[in-house]
């Protein structure tokens, strides 16, 4: 749907700021509470946490993360979704969420109804109440960025942890995921992530969003490389080699299982935790120039990287 329109009485710029907040209160409804543990004041009133709290941001932008062809309700779904992922990637559980909205004048009020809708309704799935945000105004320009605030578990895995000779697994499958949609429809990991976090067994995760090849480099432990089999890659069916490892939008996770884990009980565990959900041992990390004949080299493949031309 094209988040612009000609006709100003369809445009954000009939109703000016202050409408348009009330109008997104009303499309958020149940996934946003009353003030002032909602919109409405300066800042949004949260109960004290007890524990570390997780707190990060990415934003969705218009040309950059989503076209004129999406729908906008995929859209703001992909704006919660891929910050849950960075959540899910740590161990922890959402807690609430702000969104800052960028918007040239022109932008339709049926796109950005949409947009409210798909996100109220991904929130009320997860149980993330929005609790607040911004509205900018800026020629040409449509974008929105979500702060998510998450608890953490026991224990929070970082990317930081992975010894030379621990094994690399992956969830799911990797590979063609914006031509077949996955980067709009993909489910978060957090209980996958949660659980993971609970097996002293793994030492380090992140999660696969600008392709596999360079995320993994996050963590790798100095002195060493990641070596990886073709073969053992879960590809999504007619996904290539360079998609599956340099694409990124899988929203999947990557950790490090310990060399001295029983990785046949690891993956019975798995398999009774979620039986649905595809686990892979795709490598190892090995000491740097040591990589096995028959690993690929993953300098051979690039992810992406913001500003790099």
């Amino acid at each position: 749907m094209p988040p612009f329109t000609r006709l100003r009485s369809e445009s954000v710029a009939a109703l000016g700021e202050e409408a348009l907040i009330a109008a997104i209160r009303r499309w958020l409804g149940t996934a946003s509470p009353p003030a002032p543990y909602g919109i409405g004041d300066d800042c949004a009133v949260l109960p004290p946490g007890r524990g570390r709290q997780l707190l990060t941001i990415d934003p969705v932008i218009y040309g950059r993360h989503f076209d004129a062809k999406a729908d906008p309700r995929a859209v703001g779904a992909k704006l919660l979704k891929r910050n849950l992922s960075d959540l899910a990637a740590m161990g922890g559980r959402p807690v609430a969420a702000v969104v800052a909205l960028t918007l040239d004048a022109t932008v339709s009020l049926a796109w950005l109804q949409g947009f409210y809708r798909g996100l109220a309704l991904t929130a009320r799935r997860y149980g993330v109440p929005v609790v607040g945000g911004d509205v900018a105004q800026a020629e040409g320009a449509l974008a929105a960025s979500l702060a998510l605030l998450g608890a953490a578990g026991p224990r929070v895995l970082r990317r930081t942890g992975a010894r030379l000779g621990d094994a690399i697994y992956v969830t799911g499958s990797l590979g063609d995921s914006v031509r077949r949609g996955h980067h709009f429809t993909f489910a978060p990991r957090l209980a996958e992530g949660a659980w993971l976090a609970r097996q002293p067994a793994v030492r380090a995760m992140m999660d696969v969003s600008d392709g596999l090849a360079k995320d993994l480099h996050a963590l790798t432990p100095a002195g060493g490389e990641a070596s990886i089999r073709a073969a053992a890659l879960p590809r999504r069916p007619g996904a290539s080699l360079a998609s599956a490892l340099g694409e990124g939008e899988d929203y999947e996770l990557v950790f490090a299982l310990a060399a001295s884990a029983d990785a046949g009980a690891f993956a019975r565990a798995w398999r009774r935790a979620f039986p649905r959900v595809r686990l892979s041992r795709i490598g190892a990390f090995t000491a740097a120039g040591a990589r096995p004949a028959a690993a690929l080299r993953l300098a051979d493949f690039r992810g992406y990287e913001h500003l790099r031309s």
